[in-house]
């Protein structure tokens, strides 16, 4: 095992600067689940204005922020409309269907994104044996493509497909930071085309836990009694909303330096023979193949040379940078993987 380690897990792994620890510990607190912790009332506050909507929740993870949006605008025995590789199917414990009664109507997409000729007939028609179909669902930027984002002409056309047949709109964007920095696009732009958004503090944005539900007053206020339920209330959390407060300050602008590191590591990834790019890199993650190979064996290899990766499937590996990773951890990697890859 090499004495030098880069995790490019994920960027969960990001520990709280000085800068963000000092405004953790000065924090205003109050208890959260009476309403008057003012650190979380100005986070929430904050969110709700920078996406264009009327009320925030905050939550302990991005799953139960998810969760809550699912809860809040559903009933159960409804279905609801998502990618097959979606986060909420793939990493949330199915927790819509055991606690919310829903179910899922998957689509298939290579990139993550809903094919648009496909929307219509996963509506299912007014019949006693069918279920209601209240909730369209997208991930931006999408976890499991790549990092991709969104295309706005095609959420675009989504969301007035929904708001067509009635439906509504739930944006699971846990990094949709990192589509508003690379696209120029504004959250409150992104906030418009969606009855309910979720965005996540602990991955790119570097604060330690805390998500949001960002929607209108009537789905927060079910939310937060979902939140209640779920034992998701908390008390003198100001202490962690500073935290994300803090990273809305200043983390948000240089998730460009983690793209730019990403795309660094796509490039190198792509140049190595008998490794397969899956997905462009359009923000911090990059997702290739290694052909016949054991994807954990693999995985395994890299570790041994101080190098952290995930295997997301057969032979297939995930990595992922973020605020704590430098260019030169990028040199490195850039001299150590070409050799791995070959073994």
């Amino acid at each position: 095992m090499s004495d030098r380690v880069v995790d490019f897990r994920s960027d969960t792994v990001t520990r709280p600067s000085d800068g963000m620890r000092r405004a953790m510990a000065e924090s205003e607190v109050g208890d959260d689940v009476l309403g008057d912790d003012p650190t979380v009332r100005a986070l929430e506050e904050r969110m709700a204005s920078l996406l264009g909507k009327e009320e925030a929740v905050y939550v302990p993870s991005g799953t139960m922020a998810n969760l809550l949006g699912v809860l809040a605008q559903t009933s159960p025995g409804d279905e609801i409309i998502l990618d097959r590789n979606c986060h909420i199917i793939n990493y949330e414990a199915g927790g819509s269907a055991v606690v919310g009664g829903v179910q899922f109507y998957p689509l298939d997409s290579p990139d993550g994104f809903l094919p648009e000729d496909e929307l219509e007939q996963a509506v299912r028609p007014a019949n006693i044996h069918h279920p209601n179909t209240t909730l369209v669902t997208v991930e931006n930027t999408h976890n499991r493509g790549g990092g991709r984002i969104y295309p706005i002409e095609r959420l675009e056309a989504v969301s007035k497909f929904a708001a067509g047949r009635g439906l509504r709109l739930h944006m699971a964007g846990a990094r949709l930071a990192n589509a508003v920095v690379a696209t120029g696009i504004t959250f409150e732009r992104y906030g418009a085309l969606a009855d309910s958004i979720t965005i996540c503090f602990s991955k790119g944005l570097g604060a330690p836990v805390g998500s949001i539900l960002i929607s209108d007053e009537e789905t927060v206020e079910k939310a937060r009694f979902w939140r209640k339920r779920l034992g998701g209330g908390m008390r003198q959390v100001g202490v962690i909303a500073a935290a994300c407060l803090y990273a809305l300050d200043n983390n948000v602008e240089r998730l460009a330096d983690d793209h730019a590191l990403a795309s660094r590591i796509g490039r190198i990834v792509g140049e190595t023979p008998g490794i397969e790019l899956v997905f462009p890199v359009d923000t911090n993650i990059v997702i290739f193949n290694i052909g016949g190979a054991d994807a954990a064996e693999f995985v395994s290899k890299l570790a041994d040379r101080g190098i952290l990766a995930l295997a997301i499937g057969p032979g297939r590996v995930r990595m992922v940078t973020h605020l704590d990773i430098t260019d030169d951890d990028i040199d490195y990697f850039e001299e150590a993987f070409p050799g791995i890859a070959a073994g």
